[in-house]
């Protein structure tokens, strides 16, 4: 099976027609292991952090938290308004923070409002995980969050090794979803925390648009990791909720992840 996947998302990658530039839903921190107890800064953006794109205006999250060791800690009250610049536009974002104290995971869950995208005619929820780890002590990573649509990870997501692999199964409602499109990014321009702004992205993106993969009749596919830092995976439109305020509706499933090289 893992085979026939990797075989599924090269293909679909090169004969799929998609939008070259893709929606990603971020919550960023500048590091996912966690040395010292503290707050970790993290940043809430939608854009396009392959080619450091068009920013997409946020309104205030409809739910923000992580999970760990199986508790739930509410962050809601840690958001700020910020802006955020890009190098075409400047967009409304959020500056967050997530205490890390315990060791062990910490799944961060970010349910963002419905963004209508006007070129489409649609809206948009990309509801994202992104994961942080203090002391090397997996706890809660390989856990379903119980989101209405969610990527659950079969490897660790925060220390892929550059040329292995990454496993996900997408789920709707806690069962697998087949035939699901997975759009993929690499982070290439991250950003910088302090002055809100993209950092220079350090890749281009590949001619034919964006990267696709599709997930399988269990809901699983795997992509082979080529670089490091971060990567998202999008499956669009996995969730069960179809319209919003009359217009179609694409429920989205992000997962982020980071690789490094073996040195």
């Amino acid at each position: 099976m893992m085979l026939r996947n990797i075989l599924l998302a090269g293909a679909a990658a090169l004969t799929l027609p998609t939008a070259s530039l893709a929606h990603f839903q971020l919550a960023y921190t500048e590091e996912s292991q966690i040395a010292q107890s503290g707050e970790v800064p993290m940043s809430l953006v939608f854009w396009h952090p392959f080619e450091a794109g068009h920013v997409m205006d946020m309104t205030q999250p409809l739910d923000f938290y992580a999970i760990h060791r199986g508790e739930r800690i509410d962050l809601n009250g840690t958001l700020t308004e910020t802006t955020f610049t890009s190098d075409s536009n400047t967009g409304v974002a959020f500056d967050a923070s997530v205490p890390v104290r315990r060791s062990g995971d910490y799944v961060v869950v970010v349910e963002p409002a419905p963004y209508y995208e006007e070129s489409e005619d649609i809206y948009i929820q990309q509801i994202t995980k992104t994961y942080l780890n203090r002391n090397e002590l997996p706890t809660d990573w390989s856990e379903p969050q119980g989101l209405v649509t969610e990527i659950l990870p079969l490897n660790k997501p925060y220390n892929i090794a550059v040329g292995s692999t990454f496993t996900g199964q997408v789920l709707a409602e806690g069962q697998p979803v087949a035939g699901a499109e997975i759009e993929i990014e690499f982070m290439a321009a991250t950003p910088n925390m302090e002055t809100h702004a993209a950092n220079e992205a350090t890749a281009s993106p590949l001619p034919g648009g964006a990267i696709v993969a599709i997930s399988d009749s269990d809901g699983y596919f795997t992509f082979g990791i080529p670089r490091a830092g971060l990567w998202g995976f999008a499956a669009l439109g996995s969730g069960p909720q179809t319209e919003f305020e009359g217009k179609e509706l694409s429920q989205d499933a992000v997962i982020w992840i980071r690789a490094y090289d073996i040195e």
